[in-house]
């Protein structure tokens, strides 16, 4: 599989709960950093039961996938009925078929709080 190829197979195999699946397509040794929780998971089994454990009522829409050479970055919107909505900037490094890094920006849309200063020049987005 090319490396957009194996980012959107982890998106489908999460959202399929295919805990096995996903994990063959990560490295043993996977590293992935979430900066907004300062948290960082290491191995393969970590990352398969962070996601695996994740309180149910969620599901993903892959938004985009971009990709050059082993860098992929995806976008993905990840509904959860008592959590809201969520959003994910994830930027992965994918060799020999399998993800080896990544990081993961997880955020809340409309979260933060746009300073008032900048209220001439914007306007308020939808998610």
């Amino acid at each position: 599989m090319e490396p957009a190829e194996v980012v959107q197979e982890l998106w489908d195999r999460m959202q399929a709960r295919d805990w096995a699946g996903l994990g063959e397509l990560l490295a043993d040794d996977l590293v992935v950093e979430w900066p907004v929780s300062a948290e960082r998971i290491v191995g393969r089994a970590n990352y398969v039961r962070v996601n695996a454990e994740y309180p149910e009522g969620w599901s993903i829409r892959v938004l985009r996938i971009v990709a050059e050479g082993d860098a992929v970055v995806s976008e993905v919107e990840v509904p959860h009925d008592d959590m809201g909505l969520h959003r994910v900037a994830s930027f992965w490094t994918v060799r020999d078929g399998r993800v080896v890094d990544g990081r993961e920006y997880w955020t809340c849309p409309g979260a933060e709080v746009a300073p008032a200063w900048r209220a001439r020049w914007t306007q308020r987005a939808g998610s």
